[in-house]
C-alpha cells in the first residue's frame, strides 16, 4: 500500500466542501456588515435631518420672539390684530438705529397650505401645512401703511400666494404644523385673542382698541411630514410689563 509523504499531505489544497463553507461564512459577514453599515447611514441621517429641522423651528421662534419685541404703535392700524386665521402686526425695521430709521414694517403670520417665496419678480410654491411670515417693505407714508395692512390680509386669504406683480413684500414657509393657536394674557388670566376679557378697562379710543397684551402664547401642532411631532407652546412677555402685573 502507497503512503503519501507528510510533504505531500501538507501540500494539498482545500476541498470543495471547505471553499463553499468558506465562501458561505464569508457572504454572510458581508451581509451583517452591510446591515450595520446602512443602520449607521439611516441613523446618521435620522439625527442629521432631526438635527435641521430643530434648527428651523428654533429660528422661526426666534424670529416670532423679535417680531414681537418690535412691536410699534401707530395710532392709524392696530399693532397687534388677530382675526383666527392671520396674525397682523406692524413693527420697527430691524436695521433702525438711534440716528436713522428705514420705516416701520408689516408683518403677518398665518397657517397656510401653500407659501410663495419671492426672489425678485419670480415665485414658488413652497410646501403644504406650512407656518408662514409675510412683511412688507419699509414704510414710511400713512397711505403706505394702510395699503401693507390689507396686503398682510390678502396674503392669508389668498392661502400664502404673493401675486406676481408684487415684488417688494416676501413671505417664507418656516416649518411643517397641522394647526396653531394663540392666547392673549390680559389681566390674570389666558384667553382667546377674540374675547373681550382683560380688555374692560382699555381706552377706548382708536389706538388702544387693539391694547398689548401682557404675554401672547403660542401653541405649535407640529405636522408628521418631519422629524419632529407633538406640540410645541411658546409664551412671550411683554418686555416694558411691570413686575406684579
Amino acid at each position: 500500500m502507497r503512503r503519501d509523504s507528510p510533504l505531500r499531505r501538507k501540500s494539498r489544497g482545500f476541498t470543495l466542501i471547505e471553499l463553499l463553507v468558506a465562501i458561505a461564512v464569508m457572504s454572510m459577514l458581508a451581509l451583517l456588515s452591510w446591515r450595520s453599515i446602512d443602520g449607521m447611514t439611516r441613523t446618521q441621517t435620522l439625527t442629521q435631518q432631526r438635527s435641521d429641522d430643530l434648527m428651523r423651528m428654533q429660528a422661526a421662534l426666534g424670529q416670532w420672539a423679535a417680531d414681537l419685541d418690535a412691536v410699534v404703535e401707530t395710532g392709524e392700524v392696530s399693532m397687534l390684530d388677530f382675526d383666527g386665521r392671520v396674525l397682523r402686526l406692524t413693527r420697527r425695521d430691524s436695521a433702525e438705529t438711534g440716528l436713522d430709521s428705514p420705516g416701520l414694517r408689516v408683518v403677518a403670520w398665518t397657517h397656510t397650505s401653500g407659501v410663495a417665496q419671492t426672489a425678485g419678480s419670480t415665485a414658488a410654491m413652497l410646501g403644504a401645512g406650512q407656518w408662514a411670515r409675510w412683511q412688507s417693505p419699509p414704510l414710511r407714508r400713512r397711505d403706505e401703511l394702510a395699503r401693507a395692512w390689507q396686503r398682510a390680509a390678502e396674503w392669508a386669504q389668498s392661502g400664502g400666494t404673493l401675486p406676481e406683480n408684487t415684488s417688494t413684500d416676501s413671505a417664507i414657509a418656516l416649518m411643517g404644523i397641522k394647526q396653531w393657536q394663540l392666547f392673549y394674557h390680559r389681566g390674570e388670566t389666558w384667553s382667546n385673542p377674540l374675547s373681550a376679557v382683560g380688555t374692560e378697562a382699555a381706552d377706548s379710543s382708536p389706538a388702544n382698541l387693539a391694547a398689548m397684551p401682557n404675554g401672547v402664547r403660542l401653541v405649535l401642532t407640529l405636522s408628521g411630514e418631519q422629524s419632529l411631532s407633538g406640540t410645541v407652546v411658546r409664551d412671550w412677555v411683554r418686555p416694558t410689563l411691570e413686575a406684579g402685573r
